[in-house]
Formats: structure tokens, sequence, C-alpha cells
């Protein structure tokens, strides 16, 4: 059977909380319905087309990574079962199955938490400029995709439209404050080594990913997406080698392919090709076979 592709929700009788590059939230009062489409956004515009299965990807592996990784910090998902969804969500069940979890509503810190643990993007391109990432001194004579001598925090701003820019630690403590900035460093490059760890024995290396927190009951909680294609690296083992830009399970196929063509990055973006549709909804199906240990049910 063809997957049906979601490209955005409007369910009647529900208070809409905000539409991102991706999700589709809505607001339920105590909790939030958050909702992933199949959109996808390269250079911060969403493209015309989306990916088939990329959404529920995108729910279930956040869902494997919220219990695996529970006992690091606390987390705002509450369940994706839709059985479990007030009864106004049931008539929706088929749009939500799948892609769709509860969460709860916490207020969002205004800082993207990025982990490195390899050289690559934004982080390789300033790393050639200034021998640094995000105020961090690396040693000299790195190349492309090399592990680094240690896993790095490389935060960066929360920007609703257009770039996020890397700031350093000295930037994250004036917007939330020491003690929170040091926790959710802290946090962020733990739960990065004990992902990275586990996809490892898995065939897959972690280059980098980004975390999101928030703020519910005074407590700091971990919030938004975790580790998936969109939101992290994700490179196969087999074919890993320095010097170079490594194959991945991520959108990264996606912005390759849209290097290629005469786009300036500014929309309306160009459509993509049945062919590039349709690896990348396969890589995005084996990064979560391989780190969830099981087929998208």
């Amino acid at each position: 059977m063809k997957e049906e592709v979601l490209l955005t929700t409007d369910f009647k009788g529900l208070k809409f909380f905000r539409r991102g590059k991706v999700r589709d939230v809505y607001d339920l009062q105590d909790k939030l319905l958050i909702v992933s489409t199949d959109r996808i956004s390269c250079f911060d515009v969403v493209l015309p087309d989306g990916i088939p299965y990329k959404g529920r990807v995108l729910t279930g592996l956040s869902v494997f990574w919220f219990d695996f990784l529970k006992d690091i910090t606390p987390h705002h998902f509450i369940t994706a079962d839709i059985d479990r969804y007030p009864q106004e969500l049931k008539k929706y069940k088929e749009k939500l199955y799948g892609r769709s979890m509860l969460a709860l509503k916490a207020k969002p810190l205004p800082v993207e938490c990025i982990v490195r643990g390899y050289l690559s993007g934004s982080g390789w391109k300033e790393y050639k400029e200034k021998q640094s990432v995000c105020g961090i001194n690396l040693p000299e004579g790195l190349k492309e995709s090399d592990r680094l001598p240690e896993i790095i925090f490389t935060p960066s701003t929360k920007a609703d439209k257009g770039h996020d820019v890397n700031v350093d630690q000295r930037y994250v403590e004036m917007l939330v404050g020491n003690d929170t900035a040091d926790k959710i460093k802290q946090s962020s490059i733990r739960l990065y080594k004990k992902a990275s760890d586990y996809a490892l024995t898995r065939g897959i290396i972690i280059a980098d990913t980004k975390f999101e927190f928030g703020i519910y009951n005074n407590e700091i909680v971990l919030i938004d997406e975790i580790l998936t294609p969109d939101s992290s690296r994700f490179w196969p083992k087999t074919h890993y080698k320095p010097g170079r830009a490594c194959p991945s399970f991520d959108k990264q196929f996606v912005r390759d392919y849209l290097e290629t063509l005469d786009w300036d990055k500014t929309p309306p973006a160009p459509k993509l090709t049945k062919d590039i549709i349709e690896k990348t909804s396969q890589k995005y199906l084996e990064a979560y076979r391989r780190l969830a240990g099981k087929e998208l049910q």
C-alpha cells in the first residue's frame, strides 16, 4: 500500500498553537498535540514536495530516544498511543497514527543545543576560517569529517525565520543564566554520548545533533524531537572516511541535490525529482530500522 504524503493539517475544533517547518502543533490547554508532517525544509525553506514516511520516522525515532535517554533528563513526551488521546482527537485517528504525540506544554528556552563529535557542516566551514567552532579552539590540521578530540557543545540562536547563528557559551549564559546554561550544556553532552555509543552498535555514526530544552513546573525538560534524520547527521559506519563529506541517512542528501541546481536558496523552492524523493524516503526508513531495531509499523 502506497504511503499517503501529509503536507499540512487543519483539525477543525482544535486550537492551533503554531506551524513550524515540519510540525503542526495544537493547543490542548494543559498539553500539546504535536503532529510531524512529511514536509521537508532545506536552507530554511520548506520544499513543495513531501517525503513519504518522513513524519512517522521522526515521531517513531523521537519516541524511541525519549525512552532510551529518560535516565539522563526529564522530557516533555507523554504518549504516542492514540487510544490514550483525548476523545476529541479520535476522529482524526487516521491522520494522527504514527506521526503524532502528546507533550507537556513547556516554555522553550531560546537556544539550539548543538553537540558535535565530528567536524562537519557549519562547524567545518568555521574551522577552516578560524580553527575554532563557536569560540572553542581546535587542533590544527583537522580534516572534514574528522572525529573531534572530545565532544563539543556549539550552541546557536533559535530563529523563527531566517538562519540560526552560532554563538558561544557566554552568550547562552546571558540568555538563560549561568546555572541553566551549564545544565543544558552538560545534559546535551551526556545525551549525545549515550546515544552515539548505542548508535555505533547499530552501524551508525551520529556526527552531530541538536537538542532543545524548555521549562515545565520550574524544571528543565527535553522538548521537541530528538536524534532524528532532521536534527542529526547520521553516517553509515561502513562508509566513514575522514577528508570528505560522508554519505548520510538524513536530509543532507536533499541539500546536496539542491546545491547542484540553479537556485538561490530563497522561496519558492524547486520541486524534487521522483528519484530524489524515493531515495530520501528510503534513507529515513533505514535510519529508523537500524536505530529502533525494527521496521516502521
